[in-house]
């Protein structure tokens, strides 16, 4: 709109007097009415929006002030939309209301980015963690600055492929409008040390752990400067010799990877990465290591390795012997001979009982891993670990640079129309492979050795985030076939899109400098920059900070929930879906009284007062069936380079069975890995409901299904080890389970199947 001409003057809120425009007044509106009526045509929205910013600047002419306070304004516009747009007038009251809110917050921090529209949650995990301090602790940069330092000092790699200082600009200016629109955000290392004399930028590391104390201690050095980067490390610990085997420089017994595991977990706890936060690891053990059964129940007291995830390498004959229940062999990682017998079945039971219990191991499948598409430079390898969250195998001295497109920005609404926009999708792909890759150069690495290896393969990362949040948009169910279909486009579409954006940039800057010895070359595909391009990364703090988002494929947690992050804030944030708030507005059925009725809960499917329509597309993470979790995870690592991270919730009344299905399912899809967890089985959850209380009732079907896994799967897991080891002295076929195979527990003068249930007495 063209402005009116009023003499009124506006005093804005931190007391400067400008001469009215009408164009903010007409701007705010139309928001208003976008975020109503999403579907209706341009024209439409236009229109009515025109009308009311006219009758609010006759309000105000009609006044006759010399000054007139925004506030003022404001509540104008209110009044005027609520007598013709009563729903409008709602969004509003609540906009106007979140902005006060973040008005507040930024004022007590002497943040003026006005120009950030960024909701309070992402301002205050900003704060905490993100924006530079000065020495006592008050912060010394804005939102807007901390995106304007880490584009220049990632662009500024260009320059060491002849851009001009122009080309260089231009370059940084389309990163920073990739940030500050949330399309598109780099791995916070990156946000962390970005344009600072640290200057260490990757999400994650793996290090080699050999057979020797001067090793270990070497990875343990090299761990605490990766922690102090802010970076997550992973490790195999597949390679140290096992408990009481023989050492021979001092003729004594070695005391086997676990106590080595608990030396690394207490150095973690010490440091803080980047004083920012606490270090992360992932620590696995292969299969056949003869201290399997050790590293399986390592966390079954809680506070045990804290800062580890834990893993079971899983081989290919591992899954074969498995399949008939037969032994298979415990190797000596020293020797390379064999150790021992274990039975497949009872440590496979023993795995998943554990599993169930604590939500670790987690699996991967190490062999997968190491496969011809998944192994992109074989004479780095082969690959052992992954990152902490499992979704970056790693060679040693490998690290990651990951970075997740917002595909809830993806979705274009068009006269009464949703569909992805492919072109805008395309851009980001473009520019975030671009970023990516100029991290790599612009990155100060901890060590010199993951310096040489990072330069050589050239491994990035580009992920997503909000993939829940544009399903919702759609309008389709996350555990659909539709939504499966969907993933497997969009996936392949951004895998696609990435290796060609760098196989233009290998045109312009080079290949990656171990490109013939890699796959890609052997496979006849043309130079490429980069060795591999995508990872699906958890996206925990960066989907906060995109404007609450769903994280990475997830689906939403709940509609209204509390995220844990006590150390850093000293407090919890609450999270309102922001796509159910804007359907609730558009539908006519948002209320305070509504939203505080369904803040306790997980699932919103019974309650009667949101429409079905509205109901069937917002599922939650446990409305979500096991098994959906997995097809979902197998969806996207088909068109993903890297690994998928993807967590499979269950309920708190899961049986064993449950997970085990889940295991077998990842496997039989071609997942890489699976993490699983069931509800309640740590007594600290990083996403918990809001009214705890709420959601420990349960219906009659969860009680049943607590009965049953009481009766037959709540079993002593020293028990289930014990089965494990006797079975392999004894060799006992008769206490094998005649139902299922597996080895059962004898007490008392009876036999009692960990796995099925089935019971004998003699």
């Amino acid at each position: 709109m063209s402005a009116n001409k009023i003499s009124t003057k506006v005093v804005k809120r931190n007391g400067n007097v400008v001469e009215f425009d009408e164009n903010h007044i007409f701007d705010a509106i139309l928001k208003a009415f976008k975020s109503v009526y999403p579907d209706k045509s341009a024209s439409y929205t236009k229109e009515h929006t025109e009308e009311v910013t006219k009758s609010v600047v006759n309000a105000i002419s009609g006044m006759k002030k010399a000054k007139i306070k925004v506030e003022e304004i404001q509540d104008i516009v209110e009044s005027k939309l609520m007598g013709s747009e009563p729903k409008v007038a709602k969004a509003y009251i609540l906009y106007r209301h979140k902005h006060a809110q973040v008005r507040l917050f930024k004022s007590s921090l002497g943040i003026e980015d006005d120009d950030l529209k960024m909701p309070l949650n992402s301002l205050i995990v900003l704060a905490a963690r993100y924006l530079l301090k000065n020495e006592d602790g008050s912060l010394k940069e804005t939102p807007k600055q901390l995106f304007t330092r880490v584009a220049k000092a990632v662009a500024s790699a260009e320059k060491n492929y002849g851009k001009s200082d122009e080309e260089v600009e231009k370059i940084e200016r389309e990163f920073y409008e990739d940030m500050t629109h949330f399309n598109f955000m780099p791995n916070s290392p990156t946000l962390f040390n970005a344009g600072t004399p640290l200057g260490q930028l990757s999400a994650c590391f793996v290090l080699p752990i050999d057979d020797s104390m001067g090793g270990i201690f070497d990875s343990l050095k090299n761990t605490a400067l990766i922690h102090q980067s802010g970076g997550g490390t992973g490790f195999s610990f597949s390679r140290i010799r096992p408990e009481n085997d023989f050492v021979k420089s001092t003729g004594g017994v070695a005391s086997g990877p676990i106590s080595f595991m608990k030396i690394f977990d207490a150095a973690t706890q010490e440091i803080k990465q980047g004083g920012k936060r606490r270090g992360a690891n992932m620590g696995i053990l292969r299969i056949d290591h003869p201290d399997i059964l050790n590293f399986i129940v390592a966390k079954e007291n809680e506070g045990v390795l804290r800062n580890f995830n834990i893993s079971v390498a899983i081989t290919d004959d591992f899954m074969r012997t498995l399949q008939s229940g037969s032994d298979y062999n415990l190797i000596n990682p020293r020797t390379q001979k064999v150790m021992g017998k274990l039975n497949s079945n009872a440590v496979w039971n023993l795995i998943v009982t554990m599993a169930w219990k604590t939500g670790d191991p987690g699996l991967v499948f190490i062999d997968r891993m190491n496969s011809t598409y998944s192994n992109p430079v074989p004479k780095y390898g082969p690959i052992e670990s992954t990152n902490p969250c499992g979704e970056q195998p790693l060679y040693p001295y490998d690290s990651c640079n990951l970075g997740s497109i917002n595909l809830a920005n993806m979705v274009r609404r068009e006269d009464g129309k949703r569909e992805i926009d492919w072109s805008k999708l395309k851009h980001t792909i473009q520019l975030g492979t671009r970023f990516l890759d100029d991290v790599i150069d612009a990155n100060k690495y901890p060590i010199p050795e993951i310096d040489r290896v990072s330069r050589a393969i050239r491994r990035i990362g580009l992920g997503v985030m909000g993939w829940a949040d544009m399903l919702i948009e759609l309008g389709i169910r996350y555990d659909s076939n539709e939504a499966l279909i969907l993933a497997e486009n969009v996936m392949g579409f951004i895998t696609e899109t990435a290796r060609k954006a760098s196989e233009d940039l290998a045109k312009e800057k080079g290949e990656f400098p171990e490109f013939k010895n890699s796959i890609w070359y052997k496979l006849g595909y043309p130079p490429l920059r980069n060795s591999t391009v995508t990872t699906i990364a958890p996206t925990g703090t960066i989907s906060i900070i995109s404007g609450g988002v769903s994280q990475g494929i997830e689906p939403i947690f709940s509609v209204v929930y509390m995220r844990n992050v006590h150390e850093s804030l000293g407090s919890d944030l609450i999270e309102v879906n922001n796509e159910f708030e804007n359907y609730s507005i558009e539908e006519g059925f948002y209320s305070d009284e509504l939203m505080k009725k369904i803040a306790g809960k997980n699932s919103i499917q019974e309650v009667e007062e949101i429409p079905e329509s509205i109901r069937k597309i917002f599922v939650t993470a446990y409305d979500v069936p096991p098994e959906w979790h997995v097809k979902m995870q197998a969806a996207f690592q088909k068109h993903t380079d890297n690994a998928v991270s993807k967590t499979i919730n269950f309920p708190s009344y899961a049986t064993p069975q449950d997970i085990e299905k889940a295991y077998l399912l990842s496997y039989k899809l071609g997942c890489k890995g699976i993490t699983v967890y069931r509800d309640k089985s740590k007594s600290v959850q990083v996403l918990e409901l809001v009214n705890q209380q709420s959601s420990k009732q349960s219906s009659l079907a969860e009680s049943r299904a607590k009965h049953t896994a009481g009766t037959s799967h709540e079993v002593s897991l020293d028990e289930v080890k014990r089965s494990a080891v006797n079975y392999q002295i004894s060799g006992d076929k008769e206490t094998l389970c005649p139902e299922c195979g597996t080895p059962m527990i004898a007490s008392e003068g009876c036999y009692t199947c960990p796995n099925c249930g089935y019971s004998k007495c003699e």
